[in-house]
């Protein structure tokens, strides 16, 4: 059986919140990852690493899981209503759904986390009430279907967690 997870890719991620999940994933038995975005040209993650995205908002197939990694360019997700509206529709659809660092806080900004027990990065545990979810201080977190992941290598962590299930 092919699990399907996919990872939001997008500008200014840090790269280590994507790029620990995926190795974990990638190399489980019959699964396949996507790092999706609105379009396929290279995304720069925080540190300047290129990373090309494999599909697409548009084209992207069935997830098992979704997963949202963290960074700097969180902030700019937060309002952008293409990627709120593609979270909220795979989150829907998916068996789980998770993010690693602040990632928590596009879950949060997508209505996802409202009365759930979510964690992310130190500093961003007080946005996390914002959003109506109950801050956690903990490596990793499960609510339900949610699987929030703290800073970091916390996602390494979390990519064996889920694999183990």
């Amino acid at each position: 059986m092919t699990l399907r997870f996919g990872i939001l890719v997008f500008p200014n991620v840090q790269q280590l919140d994507l790029t620990g999940p995926y190795e974990v994933l990638a190399s489980a038995k019959g699964a396949e990852v996507e790092l999706i975005w609105k379009d396929r040209n290279p995304v720069t993650s925080s540190t300047r690493l290129s990373l090309t995205p494999t599909a697409t908002f548009d084209d992207c197939p069935p997830l098992d899981v979704l997963c949202i990694p963290g960074g700097g360019g969180v902030n700019a997700l937060l309002e952008d209503r293409a990627v709120l509206d593609f979270v909220r529709q795979r989150a829907a659809q998916a068996r789980y759904i998770t993010s690693v660092c602040s990632g928590a806080l596009v879950l949060g900004a997508a209505g996802l986390l409202a009365g759930k027990r979510a964690t992310t990065h130190w500093y961003a545990h007080d946005f996390l009430e914002e959003f109506g979810a109950v801050s956690v201080d903990a490596r990793i977190v499960e609510d339900g279907n949610l699987i929030t992941a703290g800073g970091v290598t916390s996602g390494i962590d979390f990519g064996l967690a889920l694999v183990a299930r």
